[in-house]
């Protein structure tokens, strides 16, 4: 059995990217991976594909009152029902709050930060939610299923490459399959034939995902597959291409 101890560190979140804190139109909220089980100090910087997400919404929404901020976890780990990244998600939106008041909040992950991002949908100020290749625990009959009540009223993007090996894409989109019985703004982009790094088609992703965090946060029109993806009766949308020439056929 896994032993853990508590974590003795706060939360906190990362300085501030694109915006000035008078001019916040909207708080993206960054939601690094991490491991199931941890209780070690999450490393000093996130990940590259954080930190490359970042610098392209501070490129492109710093002119429109984008605030853009990377949680720092107090360990690594989701640690079972503690669910810490989810509690350290929580704490970052209450920080939102307290920081720039009523602004729409978009929760941003990758992998198990995809997870918490997810999980803390539910927070009142959050309004959209994009989860990239995200870590979800496996279904098993004797067990409860992920949550998805807390996605209902939200704008969701989930992104996922076919050939993840590290976090199983069927389990995305069963999810995203039981959230669209209620929540008809959620939509499921897969990447064919990409990894979990899903570094083949970074480009699209990274273009994808920022035209997705700015366009809920701002209200503006997404980009036409994204439009496309939440028009769609379910289960149109789940399993919606990325792009033409490298994305799968939708799957009826």
């Amino acid at each position: 059995m896994t032993q853990h101890t508590t974590p003795v560190r706060d939360p906190r979140l990362g300085r501030i990217i694109a915006a000035t804190p008078a001019a916040v139109a909207g708080v993206v909220l960054l939601l690094p991976s991490g491991l199931p089980d941890s209780d070690r100090r999450p490393p000093p910087l996130p990940d590259r594909r954080t930190r490359a997400l970042a610098r392209r919404l501070a490129a492109e929404g710093g002119t429109h009152g984008i605030a853009a901020h990377v949680v720092r976890y107090r360990c690594r780990g989701w640690n079972g029902d503690r669910a810490d990244l989810a509690q350290d998600a929580a704490w970052a939106a209450d920080e939102a709050v307290r920081r720039y008041g009523d602004v729409p909040v978009c929760l941003a992950g990758r992998g198990m930060g995809g997870r918490a991002a997810l999980r803390t949908a539910g927070h009142h100020a959050v309004t959209s939610v994009l989860a990239v290749a995200p870590w979800l625990p496996e279904e098993s009959t004797d067990a409860e299923p992920e949550p998805v009540r807390q996605l209902a009223g939200r704008q969701v993007m989930i992104v996922h490459g076919t050939n993840d090996e590290r976090c199983d894409p069927e389990l995305s989109f069963r999810l995203a399959e039981r959230a669209k019985k209620s929540n008809r703004d959620i939509c499921r982009f897969e990447v064919h034939s990409d990894g979990h790094a899903l570094a083949q088609h970074r480009t699209e992703v990274l273009s994808l995902a920022t035209d997705f965090v700015l366009g809920a946060l701002l209200g503006t029109d997404f980009a036409r597959p994204v439009t496309d993806a939440f028009a769609a009766p379910p289960p149109l949308g789940l399993r919606m291409p990325l792009a033409s020439g490298f994305g799968r056929s939708l799957r009826h």
